[in-house]
């Protein structure tokens, strides 16, 4: 089968063609098996036909996202929070972006996401060419598909791209919902004994086993599931709901996501001044073992 935008003829055909490209009509040999080489050598340049014009598709697609004006992109912000994910993905792609938030005063800053009059006002919101849009995983989605296709994700016939998308909506749906799940309860009540069902050790415990055998989440390559789950891994140490000195995949990991240029610019524009109004750490986690 030929591939998309491929135009090659096998040794069996290729007497079916003159140096002009013209089909040959007839063979002087044997009338049916002229025919029957007609008829395979018509199929065979409609299906390149058609395949040749999908590839061209394809590729016009491509070209009027790379050729597109760039978009009015504004990120609504506030320090140390999910809104750091789309800054550093506008760093890592090199595409302009505006960065609305107060320094250092995170009321101030939520009341300029409050003043877009969204029913949903939370962080990030961001507008893009007069659209509001929350959600930090959809966002990046939207804007790696409109402006950036094939950039930080890995190809979609590869092995990586299945664990790639895992990775982007574990670290939403499973990872930082057990941990934040887990620090109202232990706040209040202090464990004593680590649950039977699956908890915050488990879920990072999943993303410590994962980096032992790879080097990124989203497999050979950083990708936007890096950007990712970098937020609830970070919020798994730094509330003290898993003791990090138990995760060493997990740290080296994040010792080089700190070393990206990307990350670090990210930090001079969204974090100047460090972690801001953060929550304050659990006292007593449960132990790791189970009873």
């Amino acid at each position: 089968m030929l591939k998309p935008g491929q135009h090659g003829r096998s040794k069996l055909d290729a007497d079916n063609y003159h140096r002009d490209g013209h089909i040959r009509l007839s063979s002087s040999r044997n009338p049916e098996f002229g025919m029957f080489r007609l008829v395979s050598a018509s199929l065979a340049l409609f299906i390149t036909g058609l395949f040749g014009t999908f590839a061209t598709e394809v590729r016009a697609d491509a070209g009027r996202a790379a050729n597109a004006p760039a978009p009015d992109i504004t990120i609504y912000h506030l320090e140390g929070r999910r809104s750091e994910r789309i800054v550093w993905l506008m760093e890592e792609l090199g595409m302009p972006y505006k960065l609305e938030y107060v320094r250092g005063d995170l009321a101030a800053s939520m009341a300029k996401v409050r003043a877009l009059g969204h029913e949903m006002p939370m962080v990030p919101t961001v507008v893009i060419d007069e659209q509001i849009l929350v959600e930090s995983g959809a966002i990046i989605d939207l804007i790696l598909a409109r402006y950036a296709p094939g950039r930080l994700t890995p190809a979609r016939d590869s092995v990586d791209y299945p664990g790639h998308l895992m990775w982007m909506h574990y670290a939403e749906g499973s990872l930082a919902a057990r941990l934040f799940s887990d620090y109202r309860a232990w706040r209040t009540r202090p464990p004593t004994v680590r649950s039977r069902f699956v908890d915050s050790e488990a879920v990072v415990q999943f993303s410590e086993n994962h980096l032992a055998k790879h080097s990124w989440f989203g497999g050979s390559e950083f990708s936007t599931a890096d950007i990712m789950m970098l937020f609830p891994l970070n919020v798994a140490t730094g509330l003290n709901l898993v003791d990090k000195e138990k995760f060493p995949h997990i740290a080296a990991w994040k010792k080089k996501i700190e070393n990206r240029p990307a990350y670090q610019r990210m930090l001079a524009a969204a974090r100047p001044d460090g972690m801001i109004g953060n929550l304050p750490p659990i006292k007593q986690r449960p132990p790791s073992e189970r009873k």
